[in-house]
C-alpha cells in the first residue's frame, strides 16, 4: 500500500522524482573548515541543466554518517546553497560548524530559481513546468533523490546512515524526500508542518511560493497522512506556534495524521517533535540543540 502510495504521488508531482540521476559532476573548487574538506561541485542533468552544490567531508577515516541539507526559501533568492556555509536569518547560524564538529558528510543542492540559478524566477519556471506536464517540487525533489543517490554511491559515507535537514522550504523538502525515498534513514523538519487543507481553509496557503502547488494531491492524502510514509524511519519535527504556516489548529491536525500513521506502523516512539508555543518562523537556540541531538542518536557516532 505504501509502495502504491509513493508512486501516486510521483505521478502527481510529475514522475522526475526517483528516475532523474545526474549525468555528470565536476568539483569546481575546493577549501577546508578544521578537519573537514569542502568541495564546490557541478553536477549536470542529463538535458544538461547546471546544478552546483557543496559537499562537505572529513578527512581521513572510513565511511561517515552524512546529511543531505535542503536549503530554505524566505523570499531570498540570492541565497541557496550558502546557507549551509554562511546561513540565513531564520537560523541562528550556519550549521556548517555543527555539522562539521559531529563528523558528518553533507551535501547541499542548490534549487531551481535559487542562487546561482536565480535568472530564472519561480513565477516563471512553475508556470512553465505545469504547462510540460510536471511540476517546480517535482523538479526539487527529483534533483534532491539524485544527489541523495550520488551522496549513497560516495565511498567516504556510510549509505545507511543519511539524514536529510531543512528549514521552511528545506523542512519540506526534508521530509517529503523522507517519505519518497527510503534511502533517507531520519528526517529532520523545521517550521513547516502543518495540514495543507486546513491552511487552505485558513487561507494561510497563500504565504508558500508557486513551488509548493502539486495538483490534486488533496485528493488522495493529507500533509500528515504523506509524512507518515517515513515511518519507521526516526523524524523530528520542530514548530513555533506563531509560525503563519504551523498555526496551532493545522500543527494539531497534521500532528494527528503523522501520529496515526507512526503508530500503525509500529514506531510511535520514533516519531518526536519539538513545539515552542512562542516561536514563530525561525529556528529557536532550543531547536538547534534539539536537531543535533536527534542526529546524534539517529545517526550514531561518526567513528562507528
Amino acid at each position: 500500500m505504501a509502495a502504491e502510495t509513493r508512486e501516486t504521488v510521483r505521478h502527481l508531482l510529475g514522475g522526475r522524482v526517483g528516475t532523474l540521476d545526474f549525468a555528470e559532476m565536476s568539483v569546481t573548487a575546493t577549501g577546508a573548515v578544521a578537519d573537514t574538506q569542502i568541495d564546490t561541485l557541478e553536477f549536470v542533468t542529463p538535458e544538461g541543466v547546471r546544478v552546483p552544490a557543496q559537499f562537505l567531508h572529513p578527512r581521513g577515516g572510513g565511511p561517515a554518517p552524512a546529511v543531505l541539507y535542503c536549503h530554505a526559501h524566505g523570499g531570498r533568492y540570492d541565497i541557496g546553497l550558502r546557507e549551509l556555509t554562511e546561513g540565513r536569518p531564520a537560523l541562528q547560524g550556519a550549521y556548517l560548524g555543527d555539522l562539521a564538529a559531529a563528523g558528518y558528510a553533507v551535501l547541499c543542492v542548490e534549487m531551481p530559481c535559487f542562487g546561482s540559478r536565480s535568472d530564472v524566477t519561480e513565477s516563471a519556471a512553475s508556470k512553465a513546468l505545469l504547462w510540460r506536464g510536471t511540476t517546480l517540487f517535482g523538479e526539487m525533489l527529483a534533483e534532491q533523490a539524485a544527489g541523495l543517490a550520488w551522496l549513497s554511491d560516495h565511498p567516504e559515507v556510510d549509505a545507511t546512515r543519511i539524514a536529510a535537514l531543512g528549514i521552511s522550504m528545506g523542512g519540506t523538502l526534508a521530509w517529503w524526500l523522507g517519505a519518497l525515498d527510503r534511502r533517507v534513514s531520519a528526517v529532520v523538519s523545521m517550521c513547516s508542518f502543518a495540514d495543507l487543507a486546513c491552511l487552505i481553509e485558513s487561507g494561510a496557503h497563500d504565504g508558500h511560493g508557486h513551488y509548493m502547488t502539486v495538483p490534486g494531491l488533496l485528493r488522495h492524502l493529507s500533509t500528515g497522512t504523506l509524512a507518515g510514509l517515513c515511518a519507521p524511519r526516526p523524524q523530528l519535527q520542530c514548530v513555533g506556534l506563531q509560525d503563519g504556516f504551523t498555526s496551532p489548529e493545522c500543527f494539531a491536525i497534521g500532528r494527528r495524521d503523522l501520529e496515526a500513521a507512526y503508530a500503525a506502523a509500529g514506531a510511535s516512539e520514533l516519531l518526536e517533535f519539538h513545539v515552542e508555543p512562542d516561536a514563530g518562523h525561525e529556528e529557536t537556540p532550543e531547536m538547534r540543540l534539539r536537531v543535533l541531538d536527534f542526529l546524534a542518536r539517529s545517526l550514531g557516532s561518526a567513528a562507528v
